[in-house]
């Protein structure tokens, strides 16, 4: 299917649906509530067709381009369907699952995930180490047929949702850094996992710690070859900084012309709404770009790391404008609107940390890109 065909057919399909898919809270919700409206949203999209498209036919997809997936995201988003952030989460893992497990393994699994039947979480990060993922030390050691699993991860979105999990681990002895780390493919029920969810400022539980204490997965649940989960893990992180946050362009802007419309005339300096108008827009033509070379063909790398700067930046240049041009109504508002304004806004100062914090992106972006040499 083409892209405006397909367009067309998504936008008749939601018209008709708009009661059956609209949430039914106000405000921004609670996390299960969003959870619940995401899974609902899945199905109802995955047995009409649509999300099906843009995913290949042997992990239950239909085929067609990636434009296709980014589209129907898009305008969830845009018809305040969806929250972007949890929707997004599949844009980062299922690449990585269909190009790297066994392929039983991804066709069993990659359809329960784009219908909404499970949530996934990628255990990466770990306490002390943030976005350094050379330094991880959670470890997986062979045990005859199995692998038995222990450390621990934070900051692991949904992981109390979470049916499966996405895991990097030590399995080698070789004293480099990248070296000697393997991909996993966990069931969240294993005996041994413990999690527990933090509490972040905005007031939602949306990041985990997880413990593993002996936690036996079968050898057949590694991702790519053991001790290549580095190659792995800079394949997957280009998705969760670049086309994963098509979506969130999408919101923004919506959030920007409703705010424009709630504040009071002459509340907000005309100057700095332009420079956020200017910085979600280079975002968007640079998310733009971003789509069309995957859906050329392009292998994403590390050029992602600039779409990463440019939405954080973005995103908390339109927050910023929140408290201007509605001051104490976001601050002490206890209504659905101003509560929902006050945790984007809280939300959004994580903007420049989530996916890789704004200073690891720019080193990325000297050192790989500009080529300015090495840190001293």
């Amino acid at each position: 299917m083409e892209l405006d065909e397909f367009k067309l057919a998504v936008d008749v399909w939601l018209d008709a649906h708009a009661g059956e898919l609209a949430h039914s809270f106000e405000g921004i919700g609670t996390l299960d509530e969003q959870m619940a409206q995401l899974g609902k949203v899945r199905r109802l999209t995955y047995d009409a067709g649509f999300m099906r498209m843009g995913w290949p036919e042997r992990v239950g997809g239909l085929g067609g381009s990636n434009l296709l997936r980014a589209y129907l995201g898009e305008v969830l988003t845009a018809r305040d369907i969806v929250e972007p952030g949890i929707y997004s989460l599949p844009e980062v893992l299922a690449p990585t699952m269909i190009d790297y497990a066994p392929q039983a393994l991804a066709a069993e699994m990659v359809p329960r995930l784009l219908r909404g039947e499970e949530i996934w979480c990628q255990g990466f990060s770990e306490p002390g180490t943030g976005s350094n993922l050379a330094s991880l030390a959670c470890r997986a050691t062979r045990d005859g047929d199995t692998w038995r699993i222990d450390g621990q991860k934070v900051w692991t979105s949904l992981a109390q949702y979470a049916q499966r999990c996405v895991l990097l681990t030590r399995t080698g002895t070789t004293e480099s850094a990248h070296k000697g780390i393997t991909a996993l493919f966990i069931d969240m029920d294993s005996p041994g996992i413990t999690v527990r969810p933090i509490e972040t400022m905005h007031g939602a539980q949306e990041f985990c710690e997880v413990f593993f204490d002996g936690v036996v997965v079968p050898l057949d649940r590694v991702l790519g070859q053991m001790d290549h989960g580095w190659s792995i893990a800079m394949d997957l992180l280009p998705y969760e900084r670049s086309t994963a946050l098509w979506h969130r362009a999408s919101y923004l802007q919506r959030r920007l012309e409703q705010l424009v419309a709630a504040a009071p005339a002459g509340s907000l300096d005309p100057v700095a709404v332009g420079q956020a108008t200017e910085l979600l827009w280079s975002f968007r033509a640079r998310s733009r770009a971003t789509q069309r070379r995957l859906a050329a063909g392009e292998t994403l790398g590390a050029e992602t790391s600039i779409d990463k700067v440019l939405v954080a930046t973005a995103e908390q240049a339109v927050f910023d404008l929140v408290a201007e041009g509605l001051g104490t109504d976001v601050v002490l508002g206890d209504d659905p609107v101003s509560q929902r304004w006050r945790a984007e806004f809280l939300y959004s100062r994580a903007a420049t940390i989530y996916g890789g914090s704004a200073e690891i992106q720019r080193n990325i972006i000297a050192r790989r890109l500009l080529d300015l040499g090495a840190d001293r």
